[in-house]
Protein backbone atom coordinates (compact mmCIF):
# COMPACT_ATOMS: atom_id res chain seq x y z
CA UNK A 1 0.00 0.00 0.00
CA UNK A 2 1.57 3.34 -1.13
CA UNK A 3 1.51 6.21 1.70
CA UNK A 4 -0.80 8.24 -0.13
CA UNK A 5 -3.09 6.07 -1.63
CA UNK A 6 -6.65 7.85 -1.32
CA UNK A 7 -5.60 10.88 -0.96
CA UNK A 8 -6.38 13.31 -4.23
CA UNK A 9 -3.76 15.59 -5.25
CA UNK A 10 -5.69 16.87 -8.13
CA UNK A 11 -6.47 20.67 -7.43
CA UNK A 12 -10.57 21.41 -7.16
CA UNK A 13 -12.20 23.64 -9.89
CA UNK A 14 -12.25 26.68 -7.21
CA UNK A 15 -8.54 26.28 -7.19
CA UNK A 16 -8.20 26.57 -10.77
CA UNK A 17 -9.79 29.52 -11.00
CA UNK A 18 -7.87 31.21 -8.70
CA UNK A 19 -5.42 30.48 -10.33
CA UNK A 20 -6.35 31.28 -13.97
CA UNK A 21 -7.57 34.77 -12.68
CA UNK A 22 -4.02 35.16 -11.57
CA UNK A 23 -2.16 34.88 -14.87
CA UNK A 24 -5.14 37.05 -16.38
CA UNK A 25 -4.35 39.62 -13.71
CA UNK A 26 -0.64 39.09 -14.11
CA UNK A 27 -0.53 39.40 -17.92
CA UNK A 28 -2.85 42.84 -17.56
CA UNK A 29 0.14 44.21 -15.03
CA UNK A 30 2.47 44.25 -17.70
CA UNK A 31 3.86 40.98 -15.56
CA UNK A 32 3.84 41.62 -12.76
CA UNK A 33 3.05 40.09 -9.56
CA UNK A 34 4.66 36.39 -8.55
CA UNK A 35 8.30 35.33 -9.59
CA UNK A 36 8.76 34.39 -12.71
CA UNK A 37 10.88 31.38 -13.50
CA UNK A 38 14.15 33.24 -13.75
CA UNK A 39 13.32 35.40 -10.76
CA UNK A 40 12.49 31.83 -8.73
CA UNK A 41 15.34 30.17 -9.93
CA UNK A 42 18.20 32.85 -8.75
CA UNK A 43 16.02 32.93 -5.48
CA UNK A 44 15.82 28.94 -4.83
CA UNK A 45 11.94 28.84 -5.00
CA UNK A 46 9.35 27.50 -7.07
CA UNK A 47 7.51 30.41 -9.63
CA UNK A 48 4.30 31.47 -8.90
CA UNK A 49 3.69 31.70 -12.50
CA UNK A 50 4.40 27.88 -12.77
CA UNK A 51 2.00 26.76 -9.84
CA UNK A 52 -1.06 28.92 -11.23
CA UNK A 53 -0.11 27.15 -14.59
CA UNK A 54 -0.53 23.97 -13.09
CA UNK A 55 -3.63 24.69 -10.77
CA UNK A 56 -5.02 25.92 -13.43
CA UNK A 57 -5.22 22.72 -15.63
CA UNK A 58 -5.81 20.95 -12.61
CA UNK A 59 -2.62 19.05 -12.35
CA UNK A 60 -1.83 16.35 -9.47
CA UNK A 61 0.47 17.95 -7.00
CA UNK A 62 2.99 16.16 -5.47
CA UNK A 63 3.07 15.88 -1.41
CA UNK A 64 5.94 18.31 -1.68
CA UNK A 65 4.33 20.85 -3.98
CA UNK A 66 1.31 20.70 -1.14
CA UNK A 67 4.32 21.38 1.64
CA UNK A 68 5.57 24.56 -0.05
CA UNK A 69 1.61 25.77 -0.56
CA UNK A 70 0.82 25.52 2.90
CA UNK A 71 4.30 27.11 3.70
CA UNK A 72 3.64 30.01 0.85
CA UNK A 73 -0.05 30.83 2.39
CA UNK A 74 1.43 30.67 5.89
CA UNK A 75 3.99 33.30 4.75
CA UNK A 76 1.78 35.65 2.63
CA UNK A 77 -1.12 35.73 4.45
CA UNK A 78 -1.23 39.28 4.65
CA UNK A 79 -0.87 39.93 0.52
CA UNK A 80 -4.34 37.98 -0.15
CA UNK A 81 -6.71 41.67 0.38
CA UNK A 82 -6.29 44.09 -2.11
CA UNK A 83 -4.39 47.22 -0.83
CA UNK A 84 -7.31 50.01 -0.92
CA UNK A 85 -5.06 52.15 -3.45
CA UNK A 86 -5.40 49.13 -5.64
CA UNK A 87 -9.08 48.70 -5.11
CA UNK A 88 -10.16 49.97 -8.67
CA UNK A 89 -7.39 48.11 -10.26
CA UNK A 90 -6.64 44.91 -8.16
CA UNK A 91 -4.31 43.71 -10.75
CA UNK A 92 -1.68 46.16 -9.45
CA UNK A 93 -1.50 44.77 -6.19
CA UNK A 94 1.52 42.39 -6.79
CA UNK A 95 0.71 40.81 -3.70
CA UNK A 96 -2.69 40.15 -4.48
CA UNK A 97 -1.59 38.54 -7.62
CA UNK A 98 1.00 36.26 -6.43
CA UNK A 99 -1.64 35.36 -3.53
CA UNK A 100 -4.19 34.08 -6.77
CA UNK A 101 -1.65 32.85 -8.90
CA UNK A 102 -1.08 30.17 -5.90
CA UNK A 103 -5.01 29.70 -6.17
CA UNK A 104 -6.02 32.15 -3.79
CA UNK A 105 -7.75 31.05 -0.55
CA UNK A 106 -9.74 27.97 -1.98
CA UNK A 107 -5.69 27.12 -2.84
CA UNK A 108 -4.62 27.46 0.62
CA UNK A 109 -7.84 25.57 2.09
CA UNK A 110 -7.17 22.90 -0.03
CA UNK A 111 -3.50 22.31 0.59
CA UNK A 112 -3.98 22.58 4.35
CA UNK A 113 -7.15 19.70 4.04
CA UNK A 114 -4.67 17.45 1.61
CA UNK A 115 -1.77 18.20 3.66
CA UNK A 116 -4.29 17.22 7.11
CA UNK A 117 -5.23 14.19 5.33
CA UNK A 118 -0.73 13.65 4.55
CA UNK A 119 -0.18 13.96 8.18
CA UNK A 120 -2.71 11.32 9.24
CA UNK A 121 -1.55 8.66 6.52
CA UNK A 122 1.88 8.98 7.93
CA UNK A 123 0.75 8.80 11.43
CA UNK A 124 -0.84 5.55 10.44
CA UNK A 125 2.08 4.39 8.61
CA UNK A 126 4.33 5.30 11.40
CA UNK A 127 1.52 3.34 13.92
CA UNK A 128 2.02 -0.02 11.66
CA UNK A 129 5.55 -0.23 11.69
CA UNK A 130 5.73 0.24 15.50
CA UNK A 131 3.65 -2.45 15.57
CA UNK A 132 5.77 -4.32 13.36
CA UNK A 133 8.69 -3.68 15.33
CA UNK A 134 7.16 -4.35 18.41
CA UNK A 135 5.47 -7.92 17.22
CA UNK A 136 9.11 -8.82 15.86
CA UNK A 137 10.98 -7.43 19.46
CA UNK A 138 8.38 -10.40 21.30
CA UNK A 139 8.85 -12.98 18.65
CA UNK A 140 12.58 -12.94 18.90
CA UNK A 141 12.56 -13.01 22.98
CA UNK A 142 10.62 -15.83 22.69
CA UNK A 143 12.14 -18.76 24.19
CA UNK A 144 10.40 -20.75 21.22
CA UNK A 145 12.64 -18.16 18.32
CA UNK A 146 14.64 -19.61 16.06
CA UNK A 147 15.31 -16.62 13.81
Amino acid sequence: MALYDGINFRPPQAVAREAALGLEYREKAGGRGGLTSRQAAAAGVGSGVQRAASLRYRQNQSPETIRRMVAFFGRHERNKEVKPEYRQTPWKDAGKVAWLLWGGDPGRDWAEKVLRQMEESEAQEEARKLKRREARARAASSPNYRG
